[in-house]
């Protein structure tokens, strides 16, 4: 018998570890939360999501341990359990993520191949172009058109600074593909003239429309413009490099007066697109997508033995928009949006 402190042991003095069988069995069943509270994420904050609920009411939320690594962005339709008041100390949680109708995509460059979810559910992308102070930058549209296309969003050009330079050379480098455009000059204290507004505000009624475009082309202006109270930083531009200064930190969306929602997004300066196909971006085009069964297998779009070609023949308004589809192809391949 063993001996320890001056005493023998015996076999009161042995741990017993309580046998598996007896522990209280897990289920591998999950709640439903089928009393979820159905709201929309308007605002993400390292951990914290705004969400606002279907009879307008804001609130804290942190996501459920039981959603693992699924993401929550801009957007999103979820469900909400716990407390769902406006109470100051008020917390909820996210236990649900609905299916997304859309997703708007890019990646950090053309070889990243970690795809970034910009918002989930917009419908319209609108590229907000400076037509001056910065210069309008082709590549960034181009590359913003293509990531619309591929996330099913209608695109949308807004040419800032109207007043400062004729839009004609923008409106008339997209004519062919069809894109709406409004532009929005300065009146008085440099703020839109209101007549450009009520045109911009028509394109947005009853419509998620997320903004996109680089630092300092006016798109917190334009948002404070159009939401009122909804206070977004402005910043200008740095007088050496002529980009933008970065004033939003983060995507918001904000509801319209007249109806819909506004999503402001942080400048960019690149746009990567290593996650669209090429047939994506041609099956958006409803009037070109037939050639594709003439093309050979692994076709760029962009070669001679296209099959899209010999299906556009001697139409002149299907091969100016040929012409267009293969400029915006072309910009998947350059690696600065610039």
């Amino acid at each position: 018998m063993a001996q320890r402190g001056g005493r023998y042991l015996d076999e009161d003095d042995v741990r017993v570890r309580p046998s598996r069988g007896k522990s209280r069995p897990r289920s591998k069943d999950r709640p439903t939360h089928g009393d979820a509270v159905p709201a929309m994420v308007t605002a993400v904050d390292r951990g914290r999501f705004t969400v606002v609920t279907e009879d307008g009411t804001t609130v804290l939320a942190v996501k459920a341990r039981e959603l693992g690594r699924k993401g929550v962005v801009v957007g999103d339709r979820v469900g909400l359990v716990g407390d769902v008041s406006a109470e100051a100390d008020a917390l909820a949680r996210i236990v649900r993520i609905e299916d997304r109708r859309t997703v708007l995509r890019r990646t950090a460059d053309d070889a990243d191949e970690v795809e970034r979810v910009i918002v989930a559910n917009a419908d319209q992308l609108g590229v907000v172009i400076s037509l001056t102070n910065p210069e309008p930058r082709f590549g960034l549209i181009d590359r913003a058109l293509v990531a619309a296309y591929d996330a099913g969003l209608q695109p949308l050009l807004i040419l800032t600074k109207a007043d400062l330079a004729d839009p004609a050379p923008v409106v008339d480098a997209y004519a062919a593909l069809d894109v709406p455009a409004v532009t929005v000059a300065r009146g008085s204290g440099k703020q839109p003239v209101r007549a450009d507004l009520d045109a911009v505000i028509e394109h947005l009624a009853d419509r998620v429309t997320v903004l996109v475009g680089h630092s300092g082309v006016g798109k917190s202006t334009l948002v404070n413009a159009i939401v009122p109270g909804a206070d977004r930083a402005t910043g200008g531009v740095n007088v050496v490099t002529g980009r933008g200064r970065h004033t939003s930190t983060s995507a918001v969306a904000l509801p319209l007066p007249q109806g819909g929602w506004i999503i402001d997004t942080p400048g960019v300066r690149s746009f990567g697109l290593a996650h669209v196909s090429p047939d994506t971006v041609v099956a958006a085009f409803d009037d070109l997508a037939p050639g594709l069964e003439d093309c050979p297998r692994g076709c760029t779009h962009d070669e001679e033995e296209c099959g899209l070609d010999a299906y556009v023949g001697d139409d002149q308004h299907l091969r100016a928009r040929l012409d267009s589809l293969r400029r915006l192809l072309r910009s998947g391949a350059a690696a600065d949006a610039d």
